[in-house]
């Protein structure tokens, strides 16, 4: 493995240095060339980032074209990681860097602040082994960097692709990509590279994708065909969002984006996530999308070209946020509309929102009071929640991202940031005259704990809990850090205190009691807890609620007044 360390002291002067390969030059103001040889034989160009410094904005040229603009951190006082920029792509190309170094004045001393551009170097590896203590066991996280809203996901050959917003040179939001994950059993996940890259459109934005089993598209039968959101992001504060299309041919493992993009256009400034799915009555594509707060609905022959159809949402639900991440699908005779929400969620922040109603191809038509809110889950750490299109055996198999846009930025940990949640299987229940989602781990899940209990509470594990009525749960550790759950039984609800769960230091909005309602009574829970997630549902599919949490050691005590518990661990 080569490594080149580079010693430079970055004053407001001409300076150059260089090694083999690599070469650093100073230019006028606070502009720096990074070049490296079309010779050099490294795979990776390591990039030193310090989560507080200012953000540079670094152009990549290659042979003189510039092909990709990313902004990064780089570090001033400290170098909290490292992130790669893969030379592969670049292979046999002189590449030269620009970068415009930010300075922050109120954190490392002023003008003059030196870069520590001596970390930047070359290399064979890139070190992806986990460091952080947070990072769950059995819930899908990014290598390293990033990650929100879960994109295009699908289901073909008994794999589970995930897509997801991805930032590979950060741990905080930016540099839009999709990442890409798949999975045989919605628990064991192979990260297989960044999918979908910025282009001269815009950086790739959320999206989904679909089976075209029959070449509707003409990209080839059984192709797989994503739409998303290709965003630029303008100097007068306005995103300019647009829809575009890829597609595969391999089954997901490659693609290419579509010649004739953008597709869609609007002068709306929020018109994104494009969800697609094929309605068998009319023999079309049918396409939703979040425009500020309300949907359109659009249809299609081909995938390419989109008719308007109609909208809905102006005068429905909640609208504490903007719409975002729409999903539609039918069960038991009746549609389901997912729209998630930012801010506005029932305890603060981000949250997924649905209706239900009827939908004939061309109108969705909601059945619920105009007012009326329900939420598909009660935590503070659901959202984006959207479904596995082409998902076996017609079900609705649905992951959320697990935390909130109040704090996702600041949660403490920094090689990745955010997890998805668990993969739930929904379905529908009524209560009281009305129609609800329910919501139930999906069998893959449940299939991955020991079918023997054991009485040692685990960082990993699933907690069934019998109830007998009103009861509390426990979850402690040796450090006075606790997380209380609290059934209800004359209130039917259920309630999740993580005040006290742990470090809530980062975020005022951290520390919160979320309360869900039960539709009746409650005779089983099933918890999950995952190092820095508890997740709980009520094992006939009436409610679910989602919280992450950081506890400084493991929860290693339980204790339950008004029910017993049986503890699970995960199969070897």
């Amino acid at each position: 493995m080569k490594k080149f360390l580079i010693a430079i002291a970055l004053v407001l002067s001409a300076l150059t240095a260089s090694a083999d390969g690599l070469t650093i030059e100073q230019l006028a103001g606070d502009y720096v060339n990074i070049r490296v040889d079309a010779n050099e034989t490294s795979r990776y160009l390591l990039l030193p980032i310090e989560e507080q410094a200012g953000e540079s904005q670094m152009n990549i040229i290659a042979n003189g074209n510039l092909v990709r603009s990313l902004n990064v951190r780089l570090a001033i006082g400290r170098t909290d990681y490292y992130v790669p920029i893969d030379l592969n792509e670049f292979r046999g190309k002189n590449l030269t860097i620009t970068t415009h170094l930010s300075i922050d004045h109120g954190n490392h001393g002023g003008e003059g602040s030196r870069h520590r551009l001596s970390e930047i170097k070359l290399s064979n590896t890139f070190d992806k082994a986990n460091r952080e203590k947070f990072r769950p066991v059995y819930h899908h996280t990014p290598e390293y960097g990033w990650m929100n809203d879960p994109n295009g996901m699908f289901y073909k050959d008994g794999e589970w692709h995930l897509f997801y917003q991805h930032n590979p040179y950060g741990s905080t939001w930016g540099n839009m990509h999709w990442g890409h994950s798949v999975s045989k059993d919605l628990i064991h996940w192979e990260e297989l590279g960044d999918a979908l890259a910025p282009d001269a459109i815009g950086t790739i934005f959320s999206g989904s994708s679909v089976v075209d089993q029959n070449n509707t598209a003409g990209f080839g039968r059984g192709a797989v065909v994503s739409m998303y959101t290709s965003c630029i992001q303008t100097p007068f504060g306005h995103d300019l969002q647009s829809q575009s299309l890829a597609y595969s041919t391999d089954g997901g493992k490659n693609f290419k984006k579509y010649e004739g993009n953008p597709i869609l256009t609007s002068k709306i400034s929020d018109f994104r996530d494009p969800n697609m799915f094929w309605h068998e009555p009319t023999q079309r594509w049918i396409l939703m999308l979040a425009e500020k707060t309300h949907l359109n609905l659009y249809s299609s022959k081909d995938l390419k070209n989109w008719k308007y159809e109609s909208n809905f949402g102006e005068d429905y639900g909640s609208h504490g946020g903007v719409w975002e991440c729409p999903d539609l699908f039918e069960i038991n005779g009746k549609w389901f509309l997912l729209l998630n929400i930012n801010s506005g969620g029932p305890f603060g922040g981000s949250a997924t929102q649905y209706f239900v109603g009827n939908f004939d191809g061309h109108q969705f038509t909601c059945e619920d009071d105009k007012n009326e809110v329900k939420w598909l889950d009660y935590g503070k750490d659901h959202y984006a929640t959207v479904s596995f299109s082409n998902a076996p055996n017609g079900r609705v198999v649905v992951l959320p991202w697990m935390s909130n846009w109040q704090y996702a930025n600041n949660v403490p940990t920094k090689q990745y940031r955010a997890a998805n949640g668990i993969a739930r299987d929904l379905g529908s229940f009524s209560y009281k005259g009305e129609t609800y989602l329910s919501v139930k781990p999906s069998p893959e899940v449940m299939a991955a704990f020991s079918k023997k209990a054991t009485n040692k509470l685990s960082d990993a594990c699933r907690i069934d809990v019998q109830l007998k009525g009103n009861a509390t749960i426990t979850l402690a550790n040796g450090n006075g850090e606790q997380l209380t759950m609290t059934y209800d039984a004359k209130a039917e609800t259920l309630a999740m205190d993580r005040t006290k769960s742990g470090d809530v230091s980062f975020s005022a909005d951290f520390p919160a009691v979320t309360t869900s309602p039960t539709y009746g009574k409650v005779k089983n829970l099933q918890i999950f807890v995952d190092r820095s997630s508890i997740e709980v549902f009520d094992a006939d599919g009436k409610m679910g609620m989602t919280n992450i949490v950081f506890p400084s050691e493991p929860y290693n005590k339980i204790t339950v007044k008004g029910g017993k518990a049986k503890i699970f661990d995960l199969n070897k």
